[in-house]
């Protein structure tokens, strides 16, 4: 774009255009124009999403620029919730690519489980509070063989009991999302290319759930496992009345409904060996 075609899109005059180019760093733009700002860049092709790495990769070595250095900074930074004792890892405010038409969205800054709720961790749940167990449980107990498999057979009452319990919430449809994508709107949590040996989908042929760390090579890019397969996930987002929305597909879904960006749905009294769920929390880290 040229300069005047650039501040049109942003929303501002030409002139102001060059008053920002001129105050440089010291220049804060207004809330709604840094948002239009955001959003471009969101949407920017590749070559522009490289320019702009390189130029705040050049600026954070040249000048030391604390927040350049956090932008480019991708190391998984773990916390451990204090009740149920799962890892966490938080995902930025911000915009992301949502939805199948990439729509720009915003997000506040949250904390989700780096893996979906174990029969392990929903073990301690069921002793701590008297909960029923899942009905795949022998004689109430959770079996040695999927200590760390997904918890499956719990409706959302009982997922949503777990979070309470555990201090947390069940993550919005919005907020699983842009976990499972990044802020640049992935079409899998690894990238784009449609890799079913990276999850545990029907297609894998496996016919169950596994244990939540064994895909290594499917993990979202802020680190979070099975945004893919393995079970479906349910969501605190209500599609209607008495049903939430599901994300995520499960081993028994073809790999065409693994997609991140798609959505699903049911009653919240259903229970089913495929579907199960992880937490968010809002709390500071």
């Amino acid at each position: 774009m040229n300069g005047r075609d650039f501040a049109a899109a942003v929303g501002v005059s030409h002139r102001m255009l060059v008053k920002w180019e001129t105050g440089g760093a010291a220049v804060t733009p207004r809330a709604a124009n840094q948002s239009a700002l955001d959003t471009m860049l969101a949407t920017a092709g590749p070559a522009a999403q490289e320019r702009f790495a390189t130029l705040i990769t050049t600026q954070a070595a040249a000048e030391h620029d604390a927040r350049a250095e956090q932008l480019l900074r991708r190391e998984v930074r773990c916390s451990k919730s204090p009740i149920d004792g799962k890892l966490m890892v938080p995902v930025e405010e911000g915009i992301f690519l949502a939805g199948p038409d990439n729509k720009p969205t915003w997000t506040n800054t949250y904390l989700i489980d780096v893996h979906p709720t174990t029969n392990a961790d929903y073990a301690r749940f069921v002793r701590a509070t008297g909960h029923r167990a899942p009905q795949h449980w022998p004689e109430g107990r959770c079996p040695d063989s999927v200590f760390d498999h997904p918890v499956v057979w719990v409706t959302w009452d009982d997922a949503a009991a777990y979070a309470a319990w555990a201090g947390k919430a069940l993550p919005t449809s919005t907020q699983w999302e842009k976990a499972a994508r990044g802020s640049k709107g992935r079409s899998y949590p690894w990238g784009d290319a449609p890799t079913a040996a990276k999850c545990n989908v029907l297609d894998s042929g496996i016919g169950r759930t596994t244990p939540v760390t064994r895909y290594q090579s499917g993990v979202s890019p802020y680190g979070v496992f099975d945004m893919c397969g393995n079970t479906w996930e349910w969501c605190a987002t209500e599609s209607e009345p008495g049903r939430h929305e599901l994300k995520g597909s499960a081993f028994t879904s073809p790999f065409t409904r693994a997609a991140p960006s798609l959505t699903n749905d049911a009653n919240d009294t259903m229970r089913d060996n495929d579907t199960g769920f992880r937490c968010v929390s809002t709390a500071a880290e």
